[in-house]
Formats: structure tokens, C-alpha cells, sequence
């Protein structure tokens, strides 16, 4: 179906461009994934944007749905025509408002945080400018401006060459445009295709490897999808479109001055190698808090981004120490939703003097874990480590993210969780038509993927590796404790709320007042069968002196068993217990 021009920016323009936005990257995802090379060679970028901008349309569609349900749905008489919606719906704040924040709390990787604060700074001049339903060229104009010198300020060390210097290319065009938001949108669009083919001069990697800045080459496409939303045209891709052959060698182009005796890169001005992890979480925190984390993590690592305000953050940075990373967070205020990525042997940083890598890891394990503490634990084991937070596990396509992101060709996969066990299926089998070997092994808590975890060697056989994980897996007795959130029926009885209960396998086998009582309960019904080692996972609720009741338990009544505590972080159970 055609689309209907907009004249001016507003409610319904916004919901025109996300879409259109979403859509572009969607075609566009593959090519921009296959020319990702700086700061990681991980072949990701198109994805993320395409995540992040997913998120904004979801939030926008739920103003949409909000208004509807409330009052008179938009329809041909509410700017369809390109006018002005009247305030029967969404104004322009609430529209622009809801794609920041969704952008914000769905923001993936290094680009898509970027994109996130450019919809920020966009956000925050079109509400303060615009009436209650539009605003025109003009306000489009200092929009671009300001989104394009926040997204600047949120990168600890910008480099020329990316999406940064798109951006600032955007808003210089648009200065010199007309006071219509198609003229303005257009200038912008010229002006980022124009400094994206001009890229591979300003950084020697993307030069070595043939290819534009793939962040850049995204706001390109979300720039084209403006135009077609006051033009009702796409333009014309021009410069912006990488050369086919170009795409599909960039990898290898970018390292064909390596030495094939040798089996490794060298590069020409610095080292390739770079921080291990990606770290990424929105963090709730004071402003003050904030500058104080951006200098502790730029002293851990690089690629840091924080972005956001109004005290709901989105901290990217990649670094050798996730645990670090984390911590760092929960001492700015309350992190969330933390997704730590183990890079790949095949994902090698690069600044503008170095080169990407030539192929993927061999093998990686791709883990769902319900804290931070495990995750970060996770993390440093070699594993990329997708966080569940209590109500909200990860869907499919997180799954089939991390997967990618793990950059192998062969992955195990841990749901970590009995009900996660068909959505891990699902991830699998998408990541299996991408051409990855995924085997899943159903474990049923993060101390059974402990289990998997410790006796994984990816250098052995694929079937003997996974066959090892699962033996370990399976030998290993799970069981949690955790509070009563309502009366309720169960296996050992009637439980009221605020009762704290001991499930055994999945099933509740205590009903007690006390955490250590309940706890030391359940151990000694795990044990009565016989074990080696006892894993304990304290959650942040958990009573401090806990692990050390319990481990002087252990130790006094059972001979030659071991324990071993780790710290959970915001894991939702009190306590998880393995018994190997």
C-alpha cells in the first residue's frame, strides 16, 4: 500500500517513520551485519538496530493502543491527510516520548545505544518546541542538531569515521534546508549518505576491508525512512549501498595481510586484541552517580556509551572484567536486565589501526542465568550469559541473539530453567537454518548449567562434549529456597504468603518461618541420597550469615563433601542449592 505523505512531525509521523524505519532494516539487515568490522568484527550491527528500533515501535503502537482504547482512534481525519492530529490522540510528546523510551530499554550493542540517544536527543527538543500535536521544519532541524550532539556526549571517546560522524553530518545538511519537514529530512539524508561513502577514508579498518561504517549505514536507512514518511517515496539509495562482492568479503578483505604460516594476524600499527566481554544493562541511578560510573568504567574498558537521563540509564562497555562492570553498576543504583557477551575467537576489537578477524570460534555455550553475580560468573567461564530477570525471561529471539553473538559454529545451549526448555527450542532451531550446529541441553537450574559448564572442553568432539555436559548436568540435584508470594496448594501442604518454602526438584518439599531452617531442611534431604560437592547461590535477600550456617552443616555431618558459594545477585530465590 502507498504511503501517505506527512507534512508536519507529528504523533501519526512518528508511528509513520518507526515503522517504515523497521522495515528498511529489516531488508537491510544482513548487509549491514555482513560489513560490521569496528569496534568488534562480530557481524551484529544490523541486528541490533534492528532490535533497538523494534522496541521504540512497540512502545509507540502501545500509545497508539492506549488512545484508542480511551478515546476516538486516529483515523483518516486525524492526520491522515498529513495535518496535524488533533488531541483526540497521541500528542507529539507522547509519541516521541514512548520511541525514546523504548529505543532506550530495547538499545542493542554499541550502535544500537547510539541509535537510542539520538532518538533521545530528538525526543527531548520535539517535546519542549513542538505544541500539543506537531512541530515543523524549523524544530526538525534543532531536533537533529541536538539528537546528533547528545549522541556524541554519551560516547566517552568518539571516533570519527562511524555513526557519530554521520550523525553530525546529518544535522550540518539539515541547517541549510528549507522550513518544510520534507526539506529538511531530505538535506539530512544527503548529508549522512554523503559522509557515509566517505568513511573507509577516515578509518583505515573499514578501508582494509572494503565497506562503509555499518552503524553509519543503519542511521542512512533510518534517515531514508524519514524522507518516505514526508515524501511517501524511499530515495534513492546511491552512495549509501555497499557493493555486493564487498559485503560478502569484508571479513576477509579486512584480513588478507595476515600471515597463512603463522595462522595469525598481524597488525600493522597496534595490538588486535581487546577486551573479552560486552557488557550491557539499564541502570536506574542519579545523575551524580552516573558521571561517577562512566569514569570507573572507562579506567575498565573501552566502547563505553552511557546514555538516557531523567534517572533510567543504558550503560554499554566492553571490558575483561564483567564482574567489575556489574559491580561498578550496582554501586551507581539498581542495574537490570544485564546481558553480558563473551566475544568469540572469531570477534576481535579494532581500533582505526587494526584489522578483524578471519572466522568464527569453533565452539561456544550460550547460558540463561537468573542474576548478575552468575552471570557475570558465567561470563568469565567462557560462556555468553543472557540474564533473566524474575518475570521477565528472555524470548526466543534473545536466544537466537546470543547465539549469533557468540560468533561459532557450534553451540551448546543452557536454558537454565524447565519452563524456558520450548523457547530454547525454538532459538535452536532458528539458529540451526542460520547454519550453527546447536545442541540443547535441557538443565533446570543455573547450578546444573554450573555442573555442564565445569566439564565443558571445547576441544574434544562436539557429541562427546555435549554428551559430558549432559551427564554432568543430569547428575546434579537442584533445589531452591524462596518466599511465598500468596496462599497457595502444594506438594508439602497448604502455604500461606510470607512462608518460605524449599523446593526440591521442582517440587516444594518444606514449608517453614525461617530461611536457614528451611535451607539446612532441604540440604540434608539432598545429601540423605549421597554427593560429592554442594553448590549454594545466595541471592542479595538472602541472611548474611547463611552460607557459613550452612557450610559448618556440611562440613560437621558430611565427610568428603565440598561447598562452594557463589553470590547470585537480584536472582529472585533466596537460595539455590546443587548437589553433584
Amino acid at each position: 500500500m502507498a504511503q501517505v505523505p506527512q507534512r508536519f512531525f507529528d504523533a501519526l509521523a512518528v508511528r509513520t517513520w518507526c515503522g517504515l524505519s523497521l522495515r528498511a532494516l529489516g531488508r537491510a539487515r544482513e548487509e549491514i551485519d555482513a560489513i560490521n568490522v569496528y569496534p568488534v568484527a562480530d557481524g551484529d550491527t544490523g541486528t541490533n538496530l534492528y532490535l533497538t528500533v523494534e522496541s521504540a515501535v512497540a512502545a509507540v503502537e502501545a500509545v497508539f493502543a492506549a488512545h484508542e482504547v480511551g478515546g476516538a482512534p486516529a483515523g483518516p481525519d486525524t492526520g491522515a491527510a498529513g495535518g496535524p492530529m488533533p488531541a483526540a490522540g497521541p500528542t507529539l510528546a507522547d509519541a516521541v516520548g514512548a520511541m525514546a523510551h523504548g529505543a532506550l530499554i530495547g538499545a542493542r550493542g554499541n550502535s544500537g545505544t547510539i541509535l537510542a540517544q539520538l532518538l533521545r536527543g530528538l525526543a527531548q527538543v520535539l517535546t519542549e518546541r513542538g505544541g500539543p500535536t506537531h512541530t515543523d521544519g524549523p524544530g526538525l532541524r534543532l531536533a537533529l542538531r541536538h539528537a546528533s550532539d547528545s549522541a556524541r556526549q554519551a560516547v566517552a571517546h568518539p571516533v570519527e569515521g562511524t555513526v557519530l560522524t554521520v550523525a553530525s553530518a546529518a544535522a550540518d545538511a539539515a541547517q541549510g534546508a528549507g522550513d518544510d519537514c520534507a526539506a529538511v529530512a531530505h538535506a539530512a539524508y544527503e548529508g549522512a549518505r554523503a559522509a557515509l561513502a566517505a568513511t573507509p577514508g577516515q578509518l583505515p579498518v573499514l578501508e582494509r576491508a572494503g565497506v562503509v561504517d555499518a552503524g553509519g549505514h543503519g542511521l542512512v536507512t533510518v534517515l531514508a525512512a524519514l524522507v518516505e514518511t514526508f515524501t511517501g517515496r524511499t530515495p534513492a539509495a546511491g552512495a549509501a549501498v555497499v557493493p555486493h562482492a564487498r559485503v560478502e568479503h569484508a571479513v576477509t578483505a579486512a584480513t588478507r595481510e595476515c600471515a597463512p604460516a603463522e595462522g595469525e594476524c598481524a597488525p600493522a600499527d597496534g595490538p588486535a586484541d581487546g577486551p573479552a566481554f560486552e557488557v550491557i544493562y539499564l541502570l536506574e541511578a542519579e545523575d551524580a552517580a552516573v558521571a561517577r560510573l562512566r569514569r570507573r568504567l572507562d579506567a575498565l574498558g573501552d566502547s563505553l556509551v552511557v546514555v538516557g537521563g531523567d534517572g533510567l540509564w543504558n550503560v554499554h562497555v566492553h571490558v575483561d572484567d564483567a564482574g567489575a562492570a556489574v559491580e561498578a553498576g550496582v554501586e551507581a543504583g539498581r542495574p537490570y536486565r544485564i546481558r553480558i557477551t563473551h566475544f568469540g575467537h572469531g570477534d576481535v576489537h579494532t581500533t582505526g589501526a587494526e584489522r578483524p578477524p578471519r572466522e568464527r570460534a569453533q565452539r561456544a555455550v550460550v547460558a540463561v542465568v537468573p542474576g548478575e553475580g552468575l552471570a557475570g560468573l558465567y561470563a568469565e567461564a567462557g560462556a555468553t550469559a543472557v540474564l533473566a530477570r524474575p518475570g521477565e525471561p528472555p524470548a526466543s529471539g534473545e536466544l537466537v541473539q546470543a547465539v549469533r553473538r557468540a560468533h561459532a559454529r557450534e553451540v551448546v545451549l543452557l536454558p537454565n530453567d524447565a519452563e524456558l526448555r520450548h523457547t530454547a527450542a525454538a532459538a535452536a532451531e532458528q539458529a540451526r537454518t542460520e547454519g550453527v550446529r546447536v545442541a540443547l541441553i535441557p538443565t533446570r537450574s543455573a547450578v546444573q548449567g554450573i555442573a555442564a559448564l565445569a566439564v565443558h572442553e571445547p576441544d574434544r568432539r562436539f557429541d562427546e562434549d555435549v554428551v559430558a555436559m549432559t551427564s554432568a548436568a543430569g547428575a546434579t540435584r537442584c533445589a531452591e529456597v524462596t518466599v511465598a508470594e500468596h496462599r497457595s496448594w502444594t506438594t508439602a501442604g497448604i502455604c500461606q504468603a510470607g512462608d518460605v518454602l524449599g523446593l526440591i526438584d521442582g517440587d516444594v518439599a518444606v514449608i517453614g518461618a525461617d530461611v536457614t531452617s528451611v535451607a539446612g531442611t532441604v540440604l540434608d534431604r539432598m545429601l540423605a541420597a549421597g554427593g560429592e560437592l554442594v553448590t549454594l547461590v545466595l541471592g542479595d535477600d538472602a541472611p548474611g550469615p547463611l552460607a557459613d550456617t550452612l557450610e559448618a552443616r556440611v562440613r560437621e555431618a558430611y565427610l568428603a563433601v565440598d561447598t562452594v558459594v557463589y553470590r547470585g545477585g537480584r536472582q529472585g530465590a533466596l537460595l539455590l542449592i546443587g548437589v553433584e
